[in-house]
């Protein structure tokens, strides 16, 4: 299931949920199934798997150093859809965002946006800990939990209604 039927997945992706925006596809790369906890981001491999989904794979590199900064900005992200705003969470969010800045130009096309962040392993975790700033300005009551009391699985209702479940 995805939310988004024009965007193209790569192959080899097992997760259930795929295509919510990157905040939440993040937190997606743990689910459960009929064999228990999985977890996509337990190696470099299921990172290069998530780069793909996310359309990130020729932006950032498929290595530890960027697998380490998406699992710390991971908890932080379930910590907020769980809980809510926590000292900790926004802590870790901070701490991810203050590696990288939008720089915005004018040039012939118009007004232009630049991630620069000091550190590339640091690229996917930004722009996961923005669009959760995103969500939570825009529609923070649109994050949902799937309706299963064991799923651990979140996604974005962008039903008309707000009523959505998975």
């Amino acid at each position: 299931m995805t939310s988004d039927p024009d965007r193209q997945l790569p192959q080899g992706d097992p997760r259930p949920l795929i295509g919510e925006p990157l905040s939440l596809d993040l937190l997606t790369t743990r689910w459960r199934d009929a064999e228990g906890p999985r977890d996509l981001l337990e190696s470099t491999e299921g990172l290069r798997i998530w780069l793909g989904s996310a359309g990130l794979a020729d932006r950032t590199a498929a290595d530890r150093p960027t697998l380490d900064a998406l699992l710390d900005v991971r908890d932080a992200l379930l910590e907020l859809v769980r809980h809510g705003n926590s000292p900790e969470a926004s802590a870790a969010l901070d701490r991810t965002l203050s590696h990288g800045h939008i720089r915005r130009s004018l040039g012939p096309e118009g007004v232009r946006e630049t991630l620069e962040t000091d550190d590339p392993a640091y690229l996917a975790a930004w722009l996961a800990a923005d669009d959760c700033l995103r969500l939570l300005q825009s529609a923070p009551t649109r994050i949902r939990r799937c309706a299963h009391p064991e799923c651990v699985l979140h996604f974005h209702d962008i039903s008309k209604n707000g009523t959505r479940r998975w």
